[in-house]
């Protein structure tokens, strides 16, 4: 494995085409593998900037309407739950984030519903219905899964939200994405590209 710099990755994207467009946001290694932005403990991410020069919106903490089939709804993106790494005392180090739930959600101005795009799932425990649909990647699946068991993705309040579709107060998916962290191999988790199918009976996850 090697690591691939934003330009390459961001040249392959822009070539994606959609129906209603291309959009994203950002993960934690965005902002991990930015020296700078983590030196100065604010800044865009050599990541972002990749993705827009590639004609690709990244939201943070922003939500956008759109239109379907006269249909409406919100697309949401939070900013990421993990962006910065703080030291603390006895050099612990704390996670940061630039994320803002409440503020992303205000910019919903009516009541179609809402698709949420958030990098690291935990965040689903705090969303509200009002939320119809959450997605998700960061864990890698599990990046090392057993029989459905993902003993690297941490339990929190009782939930371990490594892959797969989950019903909470919204439909939560998160996906298994195509990348490896800190071991360079997957087991019983490979990589994939998902299909969301949305309708009435809810998401449809292939």
């Amino acid at each position: 494995t090697r690591f691939i710099p934003a330009s390459e990755w961001a040249a392959v994207l822009k070539g994606l085409k959609a129906p209603l467009g291309v959009h994203a946001v950002l993960g934690n290694h965005d902002y991990w593998e930015d020296k700078m932005v983590q030196r100065l403990g604010q800044g865009t991410p050599v990541a972002r900037r990749a993705l827009e020069r590639a004609g690709i919106p990244v939201y943070e903490n922003d939500a956008v309407r759109l239109v379907k089939d006269n249909r409406p709804f919100w697309l949401a993106g939070l900013g990421d739950q993990l962006a910065f790494m703080a030291a603390r005392p006895y050099r612990e180090i704390r996670r940061v984030g630039v994320d803002d739930l409440n503020g992303t959600l205000a910019k919903v101005t009516d009541d179609a519903p809402v698709i949420l795009l958030a990098h690291e799932p935990d965040v689903a425990l705090r969303v509200p219905s009002r939320v119809a649909l959450q997605l998700s990647g960061h864990t890698h699946g599990g990046q090392i899964r057993l029989l459905g068991w993902s003993p690297a993705v941490p339990v929190k309040h009782g939930m371990r939200l490594a892959y797969g579709h989950i019903k909470l107060k919204c439909d939560v998916v998160v996906s298994g994405g195509l990348g490896c962290s800190i071991m360079p191999f997957r087991l019983g988790v490979p990589p994939e590209i998902v299909q969301v199918t949305l309708g009435g009976k809810g998401p449809v996850v292939s």
